[in-house]
Order: structure tokens, then sequence, then C-alpha cells
């Protein structure tokens, strides 16, 4: 059993008294206080998170975008410099390798960010998938012990962020930069990105910076953000807040037996290309599970691995992810159904532990902030 791995930040987290759990092989801050208050800073004004446990990889080479175009389901080629773009990584097969985020750095290169649980998978698949592209003027790199990412998400990230002694010569007017894209900067003169990124529903960034500034980086931002209602903020936090925004998580909603278009995303599928790993896939079956988004009434939430039901008790899904929410006040869930329950409006129950509890199919997101 190999042994637990910890970000450059542990000793900040340990002085802030966070309880760790295990993530994808790395000892990760589950909370710091409260779930709930957590979740509620997000929402109301912003929270910091580790999320150095996350993969990098590198794409370099004139041939970066054609390899990217044959080994991802989208077309990367097409990406501007200075935007990013949510993808998929495929097998042969369909199923999903791992859902990940491409920013294009300059023409010939890329940065690709990927789940912390897949990274040896990802980084394995991307290196084979060279020698097939047809595209061999590539090299592809993995980074990840170099950097540290570090999330900051909520109304308040922005101002917080501009505020933040350190972070200079950014290379855009920070209410220029949109959704899906990124600005250069630097902090204590060491390069910066700036990622308007995120996994909660709420504006917000995500700050690649070299692994030895990781720490100076968290305690300028922290200390600029605490007047703001800054709080740090832990995985139990971010799992509610991306499941009210209705994002999908790897092992939960997605994994290798899982198509694209029975998680929703065959908008990411750019099937017009003439080659990608993954095209040749047969279509799901047409009696295939679909996810969709569940709600209930009252305060008993159904959980990963719960069954969905019908009136009578015969199985018509399983949850794969499921709360009460914060926000909202009542139980949300996401599961895959029979495709013949999975229009808007259906009911269904949850079989919590024995208990039936009625619950309606919903359109996801669950929660979508204001601007």
């Amino acid at each position: 059993m190999s042994e637990p791995r910890y970000t450059p930040l542990r000793e900040r987290h340990e002085a802030l008294g966070a309880s760790f759990t295990d993530f994808g092989g790395w000892q990760m801050p589950v909370r710091y206080t409260s779930d709930l208050a957590e979740h509620h800073a997000v929402r109301q004004a912003a929270g910091i998170f580790d999320i150095s446990h996350m993969a990098e990889f590198t794409v370099r080479g004139v041939d970066a975008g054609a390899y990217l175009d044959y080994a991802l389901a989208g077309r990367l080629s097409a990406l501007a410099v200075g935007k990013a773009k949510y993808s998929l990584l495929l097998t042969a097969e369909g199923g999903i390798v791992d859902d990940v985020i491409v920013y294009r750095l300059a023409d010939d290169d890329y940065l690709v960010i990927s789940n912390a649980g897949n990274r040896d998978a990802v980084r394995d698949a991307l290196a084979e998938r060279v020698a097939d592209s047809g595209a061999p003027h590539v090299e592809v790199a993995d980074v990840s012990d170099d950097y540290a990412l570090i999330a900051v998400q909520g109304p308040h990230a922005e101002k917080i962020l501009a505020a933040t002694p350190g972070i200079a010569d950014v290379s855009a007017p920070w209410d220029s930069q949109r959704y899906y894209a990124w600005a250069s900067a630097t902090f204590a003169g060491e390069p910066l990105l700036l990622a308007r990124t995120g996994y909660t529903g709420e504006d917000g960034f995500e700050l690649l910076v070299p692994a030895a500034h990781a720490v100076a980086l968290w305690d300028a931002v922290l200390d600029a953000g605490t007047p703001h209602g800054l709080v740090p903020a832990g995985l139990a936090a971010r799992d509610t807040l991306r499941l009210e925004a209705g994002m999908p998580l790897y092992g939960h909603e997605l994994n290798r037996e899982t198509s694209p278009a029975q998680a929703g995303l065959g908008r990411v599928v750019v099937a017009a290309k003439d080659r990608f790993v993954g095209k040749d896939a047969p279509a799901p079956a047409p009696d295939a599970r679909v996810l969709v988004g569940l709600t209930a009434e009252g305060r008993r939430a159904g959980r990963a691995g719960y069954a969905v039901v019908d009136a009578d008790g015969a199985p018509l899904g399983e949850i794969t992810s499921g709360a009460l929410s914060p926000t909202l006040g009542h139980p949300i869930a996401m599961a895959y159904v029979d495709p013949s329950s999975a229009e808007e409006g259906t009911a269904v129950f949850l079989d919590v532990r024995g208990t039936r509890i009625p619950a309606t199919v919903t359109a996801l997101p669950f929660y979508r902030r204001n601007s």
C-alpha cells in the first residue's frame, strides 16, 4: 500500500484545525470548522480551497492542437489562446477515462488539468496516443509535482485577488476576465496562472503557482480575503457546492463504463472530427440509463448507492451523489435511471434505508448563480 500524499499546504491545514480524508491517494482537508459554514461562505462571500492534488500535463509542439483533437473528444485546435475548454478523455469503447480542462497557453502550448485519482491513467493515455495521432511533433509531460493549485470561489473572489499583495503583472483587467478564460500574472516575481474556472457554481478563480510558492500565496490570499468573508473550505463543502451546480464527479457520475451521452455530456464530443479515440464506439443501448437530477421534500437525503424505485418498489436506477442541499434546504441527488423515467417532472421514489421517499426528476443544475 502506497504512502499517503500531502500537498505543499499540509502544515497550513493542520494549523487551521483541518480534518483530513483520503482522496485519490492524497490526504486532503475535508473541513476546517463546519461543512455548512464553509458552503454558505462560498455562496455568500468566498472560500479558499487547496486543490493541489489535481494533475497537470503540458502538451507542446507544432502538432499540439492536432494531437489533442485526436486524444480528446473536443476540438482543441480551435481553442483560442487565453481560453479554456472542458473536455473528455475517452476509451476506444466510448467510456470516460477522465474529464479534464484544457487551457491554450500559446499557439503550440496547452495545459491539461485532470483529476488526482486518474493521474496515472491520464498520463498513460496521453503518452500512448502520441504515436497513433498522426501528429508526431508534440511533447507531453506530467508536471503535476511542479505546481500547486489554489481555488478562490465566491462572489467576492475577484476583489479579494485584486487586493492580494504580491499578485502583479496581471495581463488583463480583472473585470474583463471571462469564465473559462485565463490571464497571466506573477506572484512574488514567479509565474502565476489565473484561470477563471471552478467547481462550485460560483464566480471564482483557480491559481496555478510553482509548488515552492504555494504557502506564501495561500497566506497572502487568506490575509487579503478575511475582511471580505473569505474562509478556508474543505472537500465536504466542495462536494455539496458542485452537486448543487450539477457538476459531475469522476467515480460517481463518470466512469469507464459510462458514455458521454448517458452523462448528459454529448455536447462535449465533436463527432464531426475525422478521427479521435472513441469515435467508432457504438451508441449506448436504447435502454441504457441516463443521468438526471432528483429533488425531494423533507430532510432525509438519498446518498450514493441508494436505489431509485417506482411506486411498487421496482428498481429504476441508482443515486450517484446526494445530499441535503445547504442552499436550497431540501434533498437533491443525481442518479442514473431508466430512460422511461428520465423525463423532467416524473415522480419516483428514493429507497432511503428501507423507507420510500417521494422524489421528482428535475433539470440540472439545481442551483445557478444570479450573474
